[in-house]
């Protein structure tokens, strides 16, 4: 054990001192990475060379850091003079630490003693155009912040240890028990008291022992067989033949030392069960040995032996039959159901209200839910199921409920603080023959979760014994009951979570109809999400996803990824490169997890993401890992389009392929999750098949009529698995609300679109917007002619909002910046925020798509039909 103790001591001390070096290894490489990749961003060159780069470099330093997870990132001159500082009032001063290596093109990792106490900092060259050294940036972050093995690891050695000391305690103890049994290594000592208590124990049983001897001569007859067979003092040494008090029977029995077993015999008015065998089976001298047993006192002990194995099997029958299922009302129906009549004659069970939504209980008997009552007969007067019910402080129940103890009622007749209660009823409950009760609180985990009643009334009443039995009936409950309470509390959060991540509404846009169900599984919460998220140019995404397994490491990496498609699709990604950024996004998931601890799960998942065009009316779509979705047309027949099937997210390493589909007008795109289909009884053809059929022959259902269709057609009562469901119904934007023109690149060409522009809004009944309208597209269509290159196309959209598109063949994203007093040109972008509601820029094949929305002035006079 001493030896063992120093091992896990040892194993402590090294364990520490190796988190401490990779400890400062680990701050090290992060610092090393993070300034690195903040040295080459970039836009950092042009920042420094601007009148006042803290201004400019402040916000992108903070903001890396967040991102990072470091403590600072500081970027300064090739003097040391800070640019940017976690702490602003640092801003100016000189860095602490070398900047020597650094300025000659070195990284340089050291540990200082800074701002923000003991750092581990590395300092990275800012490179120009030409190769030189044009600033620094250092990054770190303090020691104590990294991630100690330390705490992780601690337990395990010391487990590991304790359960050594165990196993070689254990171990020990066996060897000296089977050396000793196998030695008979008793001292002089213990031998000298064996034979002392032999004479004890031999006269001290309460059954009756003789040795008889090859002759029939008595040799032995302890006090018990002296008393039942009424032998005289001088019996030993005497023929069996001698002693006149012995039946001839009993005396034949000696005499012949034949074998017997539990033979009935009398003598002297008893009844005697006789027991007989030879003595010379193990080398011992010839003879027998008889033992006997009063079965008159014997019949009074097995009636007695009767009614415990009786409650032996109630309680056998109440560990199998009581807790079979996690729903509290099921369990305190199934203890009222297995005591019935076995114990009592009527049993009812009172919750406090609390428990039944997961809640923990009152400490009084007030607002007491009866949550099942069973009995011998339907007729009787007790208070019915599903009762609200106060009990008065001088009830048992009050009683038994406050103190946490049973309360035994052997006459309810007596029992005057139980009448006040409620008199009318109490008088009904005596004259139906009701005349005892046990009032037993349920009680787990010292907590009162409510109370157990049982009641007799064609029976004898209960008795002190019968009160421990009733205890232990209702323990056998308590803790299925508040493991059911605990599990609605849980499943109650896990849900409210999950749906707290989910959208709560759908957003307003015109390309599609959209109806949606979502049911979370009566097990347990999953990880199915799904979105419709509007992008510019009138488009639409729709999104339904599947995080692999159950409960709240599911819900929660459900609301990450949903976070994490809602900002991709900020970005204006097709589909594929959207799906790899979020495969990766997974991969990360579970490298951090892995390296956080252990045992945690792998945060895979499946995605489908597909963006619909009201213009075009193309729908562009990608899927990983999940299921291909379903397109009714307009004439009713339902099929699955040929979409490539990526690789589940999270595996990384294979690309993920788009297929483009012409959607008719009224076409109706269903997206699901492998819940509504996927089941045990069948397989995943036979489910698309029966979705495919609650699809077909309804061309002019809505998408809300739909999902109900065919969540009634394909699930069961209680689905085992989430199920998401999103049908979309398109809508084509009609021709006359759209308007292109092709732009030569050529600066003489934006008056005559500004012409054509504001004749366009004047048929559309919006001349009022011109003017802003001329504006931006004077300086959207003079960056195009100026910094892109051909082909130069303007679109405008009226839907919502007035939308303003023009698109180039470069793929050179232009930036919003304030312009200096003196600049002469860098404020056509900011011109278009303030004019316009938002505007970005997109990326296609052919180069970018810059857009900008307009707020319609009436909006019910400018939708389109």
């Amino acid at each position: 054990m001493a030896l063992v103790v120093v091992l896990v001591i040892c194993g402590v001390i090294a364990l520490v001192l190796q988190s401490e070096r990779d400890t400062t290894t680990e701050a090290k490489r992060r610092s090393i990475a993070v300034a690195q990749t903040f040295a080459h961003s970039p836009g950092i060159v042009q920042a420094l060379r601007t009148p006042e780069p803290s201004k400019v470099l402040q916000p992108l330093t903070e903001a890396g850091r967040k991102a990072a997870g470091v403590d600072f990132i500081v970027v300064m001159d090739t003097k040391g003079i800070r640019y940017t500082h976690p702490i602003p009032s640092k801003i100016g001063h000189r860095f602490v630490g070398r900047i020597g290596p650094s300025l000659a093109g070195k990284v340089y990792t050291e540990s200082v003693h800074g701002p923000l106490g003991h750092e581990v900092q590395a300092t990275v060259p800012i490179y120009d155009p030409h190769g030189k050294v044009t600033a620094l940036v250092s990054a770190g972050l303090k020691v104590k912040n990294v991630t100690s093995e330390v705490d992780r690891q601690l337990p395990i050695i010391l487990a590991a240890g304790a359960g050594a000391l165990v196993v070689s305690t254990s171990g020990t103890a066996l060897v000296g028990r089977r050396l000793r049994r196998q030695t008979h290594s008793l001292a002089p000592a213990e031998m000298t008291r064996m034979y002392e208590h032999h004479d004890t124990v031999l006269h001290s049983v309460r059954e009756g022992v003789l040795i008889v001897d090859d002759d029939g001569r008595l040799l032995l007859a302890n006090d018990e067989a002296r008393r039942l067979l009424e032998l005289p003092p001088e019996a030993e040494g005497r023929h069996v033949r001698e002693l006149s008090v012995l039946d001839p029977e009993m005396t034949q029995l000696l005499v012949t030392g034949r074998e017997a077993t539990d033979e009935v015999h009398f003598a002297g008015g008893r009844l005697l069960a006789v027991n007989q065998r030879p003595t010379d089976r193990a080398g011992g001298p010839r003879g027998t040995v008889v033992t006997l047993r009063d079965s008159t006192e014997l019949q009074a002990v097995s009636g007695r032996a009767e009614v415990a194995r009786e409650r032996l099997e109630l309680l056998y029958d109440a560990g199998l039959g009581i807790g079979t299922t996690l729903d509290v009302v099921r369990t305190a129906d199934e203890l009222a159901q297995v005591a019935v009549p076995r114990f009592a004659d009527f049993v009812t069970v009172d919750l406090a209200d609390a428990v039944l939504h997961g809640e923990e209980p009152a400490r009084k008997a007030t607002d007491m839910r009866r949550v099942a009552v069973h009995g011998i007969r339907d007729d009787h007067p007790l208070y019915e199921k599903g009762r609200l019910i106060d009990f008065l402080p001088s009830t048992p129940q009050a009683r038994g409920y406050g103190a946490g103890r049973s309360e035994l009622v052997p006459s309810l007749s007596a029992a005057t603080g139980w009448h006040i209660q409620d008199p009318a009823r109490t008088r009904q409950i005596l004259e139906y023959g009701i005349h005892s009760l046990i009032a037993a609180p349920i009680q787990a985990r010292g907590v009162v979760l409510g109370m157990a009643n049982f009641w007799r009334s064609k029976r004898e009443p209960f008795d002190e014994e019968e009160l421990s039995l009733a205890e232990e009936l209702v323990a056998r409950a308590a803790v299925s009951i508040d493991n059911a309470r605990r599990y609605t509390r849980e499943h109650t959060l896990a849900v409210t979570l999950q749906r707290s991540l989910l959208p709560r509404a759908l957003p307003e846009q015109s390309a599609l109809d959209v109806g949606y169900r979502y049911l979370p599984a009566q097990s347990g919460v999953s990880g199915d999400w799904f979105d419709v998220i509007p992008l510019p140019g009138s488009r639409v995404a729709l999104v339904v996803g599947d995080v692999v397994g159950h409960g709240l490491h599911a819900a929660a990496t459900m609301g990450r990824l949903r976070t994490a498609v809602h900002n991709f699709s900020t970005l204006d990604l097709p589909p594929d490169e959207l799906l790899s950024h979020l495969d990766d996004l997974v991969g990360r998931i579970d490298q951090d997890e892995a390296c956080a601890e252990a045992a945690a799960e792998i945060a895979g998942a499946t995605c489908l993401y597909a963006i619909y065009d009201p213009v075009t009316r193309r729908c562009v779509m990608a899927r990983a890992g999940h299921l291909a979705p379903a397109l009714v047309h307009p004439d009713g027949s339902a099929t699955f389009p040929d979409l490539p099937a990526g690789p589940p997210l999270g595996l990384g390493g294979m690309p993920f392929q788009t297929a483009e589909l012409e959607l008719p007008e009224g076409s109706q795109l269903v997206l699901y999750t492998d819940g509504l289909i996927e089941d045990r009884s069948r397989d995943l053809d036979v489910g698309m098949e029966l979705l495919r059929r609650a699809l077909a022959g309804h061309p002019d259902r809505s998408p809300e009529e739909s999902c109900q269709a065919v969540l009634d057609e394909l699930l069961p009562a209680r689905p085992k698995d989430d199920v998401a469901l999103l049908i979309a119904r398109t809508r084509a934007l009609p021709p006359q609300n759209v308007a292109d023109w092709d732009v030569p690149q050529d600066p003489a060409a934006v008056s005559g679109m500004r012409g054509a522009v504001s004749a366009r809004l004047e048929e559309w009944g919006l001349a009022e917007l011109g003017f802003g309208m001329e504006l931006v597209l004077s300086e959207l269509i003079t960056n195009a002619i100026r910094y892109g290159s051909e082909p130069i196309h303007v679109r405008l959209i009226r839907d919502r909002t007035l939308i303003c598109e023009v698109a180039d063949g470069s793929s050179t994203s232009p930036h919003l910046r304030y312009a200096a007093t003196t600049d002469e040109g860098g404020r056509g972008l900011f011109l278009v925020s303030q004019m316009t509601e938002r505007w970005g820029t997109r990326y296609t094949p052919q180069g970018k798509v810059i857009w900008a929305e307009v707020a319609l002035p009436d909006l019910t006079g400018c939708l389109p039909d």
